[in-house]
């Protein structure tokens, strides 16, 4: 993105000081410099400018746009051209999980669900009342944007996947119930990340995960090599069902916490750190030695943090078997952990979703924002995955031959 060159008016300073409406005057003033600057970078000459560069597009006028921000009403003055080929990007990002969480809050004191405390901030927050059609006529364009983005077509090869799922709480039939929010972020071939699946589901079963993953091959997601999950038992079945031939890799992180949960309290630091040693091995031959020496020395001490460690073995150590360059990343299901939290930041402060096409429409709106931010840096380099692939490939014809 170009930089642009701010100018604060001093008129702005004894508002900017007062408050929350002085910080958005602050906003509009900026953002309508940038538009003016884009829009000059566009025709490639300033107001009033002549040179060479314009190739025939001259200004026509201003539209007026009103954005509802987290510090209040923005008004926007954009320019025009009289080809209509001038598109600011202003309202690229902003369009979306900014404003699904402006419009979660609209939702909730439009719908009379919220409670005082939320309508106060969204009051606060929004800086105006907001009726029925304001909130549908808002929720079109980003519906549609958001709604295109969940059902787009897919890469036929992710050679990870990683899933996890958080809770929630919406507005069913009148009431407040629990539910999942289903989400699944896969690494492409080039090595580069995206949310491949989102759902919103009554619970985290196997029928909600079977239906997440129907949808991806719907979308014409064809294979994966590796799964990283938790260990819920209908996520593992609806894996082991659409994702034949793929190794599922049992998340780390949760394995230890499983671990810690079921050591006694006084032993339950040296069996957490003897339980990563196993974990961390350098090799197979070296987990299974640590493993056998972790077994023996806490069997009596914690025998069901031992019976934890021993029953997941295998499915936690199966990221032991890639290039060590990819072990890190892949041994735990942190990438999206770290997802979840941007959207429980956000959800923390609605706290109940109206419906679930809110919920749906601020996840989908952040998966969006998440999607172009990953696509400006490459999660994994990918050569030596691919190359010990091929290897793998190689190895297991001459085994087959052999066999015959």
């Amino acid at each position: 993105m170009a930089d642009y060159d701010i100018t604060l008016s001093q008129a702005l300073l004894p508002a900017l000081l007062s408050g929350q409406d002085g910080l958005a005057k602050l906003i509009q003033d900026a953002l309508n410099q940038v538009l003016e600057a884009q829009m000059a970078e566009h025709l490639g000459a300033e107001r009033y400018e002549r040179t060479e560069e314009r190739d025939g597009r001259y200004r026509n006028g201003y539209r007026e746009r009103q954005l509802f921000t987290r510090v209040g009403p923005i008004a926007l003055r954009v320019p025009q051209t009289r080809d209509g080929s001038f598109s600011p990007e202003i309202f690229e990002r902003y369009q979306r999980s900014e404003r699904a969480f402006v419009l979660g809050l609209m939702e909730m004191y439009v719908t009379g669900t919220s409670t005082r405390k939320v309508t106060k901030i969204t009051e606060e927050l929004c800086g105006a009342s907001f009726s029925k059609s304001t909130v549908s006529r808002l929720c079109a364009g980003l519906d549609e944007s958001v709604g295109a983005f969940l059902k787009r077509e897919l890469e036929p090869y992710y050679p990870f996947v990683v899933v996890d799922a958080m809770f929630t709480k919406s507005r069913t039939g009148g009431r407040v119930v629990s539910k999942a929010l289903l989400i699944a972020s896969g690494v492409r071939a080039d090595g580069y990340r995206e949310p491949i699946g989102f759902a919103v589901g009554d619970s985290e079963s196997f029928a909600t995960w079977d239906a997440l993953f129907k949808n991806l091959k719907d979308r014409k997601l064809e294979r994966t090599d590796f799964v990283i999950s938790d260990n819920h038992s209908g996520l593992k079945k609806a894996v082991a069902k659409h994702f034949v031939g793929a190794t599922w890799q049992r998340c780390q992180v949760h394995l230890l916490r499983n671990v810690s949960e079921h050591s006694p309290k006084k032993e339950r630091e040296a069996v957490v750190a003897g339980a990563k040693l196993v974990l961390y091995a350098a090799d197979r031959v070296e987990a299974v030695r640590r493993r056998d020496e972790f077994i023996e020395r806490f069997s009596k001490t914690a025998p069901n943090a031992t019976a934890c460690l021993e029953e997941a073995f295998e499915d936690a150590i199966a990221v032991i078997a890639l290039p060590e360059k990819y072990r890190r990343r892949l041994r735990s299901t942190n990438m999206q952990e770290r997802l979840n939290e941007e959207i429980r930041r956000r959800e923390r402060v609605i706290r109940i979703f109206p419906n679930d096409e809110a919920a749906t429409r601020l996840v989908g709106a952040l998966l969006i924002d998440v999607y172009e931010s990953w696509q400006e840096r490459r999660y994994l380099e990918m050569a030596d995955y691919h190359e010990w692939r091929e290897r793998c490939a190689r190895d297991a014809s001459a085994d087959r031959k052999k066999a015959t």
